[in-house]
């Protein structure tokens, strides 16, 4: 038979171990919640509704027909008016970024530069089933949910936040303020995701430039 005392002294080691337990069960489960979330923080995901990467197919579904025989030569030519640049920008050209790209590249990596005061005409084009615009607004705005209203006059295709698909529109504004710019995808959230080109102007320049990646800077002919 077990006296009282010799109880206590039994169950002593029993009471230290339970609160052991307990912290050691709670930083492992800190631990685990810690590295779920580098993990996911690593894996970049498309806008939710706008997948365009099941099986891969950001290209699926497209009208190719809307952007037969464009390449790299049209994305920027020199207009038919005196200081006029024509920019062709075709949304979901490739499955860069999750097809949210224009021209094939994203977050900034082409670099459109216009002299100040040139008229911008541009030929956005998407020939995806999935909605997506264009419209220039300042380069911080590019971390925004939506913009309203473009930072030029006239720099946007109608209706931006609603976005086409399976279309193309045209429109054009004035470079008339030297600034760091970016040509954008106005549907909800595509900006922050990615889904811009930089667009520069400049008052030193005398034609306007491209940049594609880590490709040369070439100028509009």
């Amino acid at each position: 038979m077990i006296s009282d005392g010799e109880s206590c002294v039994a169950r002593f080691p029993v009471l230290l171990y339970y609160p052991f337990q307990i912290k050691l069960m709670k930083l492992a489960s800190l631990l685990f919640i810690f590295l779920s979330a580098s993990a996911m923080a690593q894996t970049e995901a498309p806008v939710a509704g706008h997948d365009h990467s099941a099986s891969n197919p950001a290209l699926s579904g497209l009208k190719k027909e809307l952007i037969e025989g464009i390449t790299e030569n049209d994305f920027l030519k020199l207009g038919d008016k005196p200081q006029t640049a024509k920019i062709t920008l075709v949304a979901v050209f490739t499955d860069a970024n999750y097809g949210m790209n224009f021209n094939g590249h994203a977050k900034g990596s082409a670099v459109y530069t216009i002299p100040k005061g040139w008229t911008v005409e541009v030929t956005y084009i998407n020939p995806s089933p999935i909605p997506h615009s264009a419209i220039v607004i300042e380069r911080a705005d590019t971390k925004k949910l939506q913009i309203a209203a473009p930072y030029f006059k006239g720099g946007a295709i109608p209706n931006h936040l609603q976005g086409l698909a399976y279309n193309k529109a045209i429109f054009s504004f004035v470079a008339d303020e030297v600034g760091e710019y970016a040509l954008a995808c106005g549907f909800p959230a595509h900006a922050m995701n990615g889904h811009w080109v930089a667009l520069d102007v400049d008052e030193k320049i005398k034609v306007p430039t491209l940049k594609l990646g880590d490709g040369p800077v070439k100028e509009a002919k």
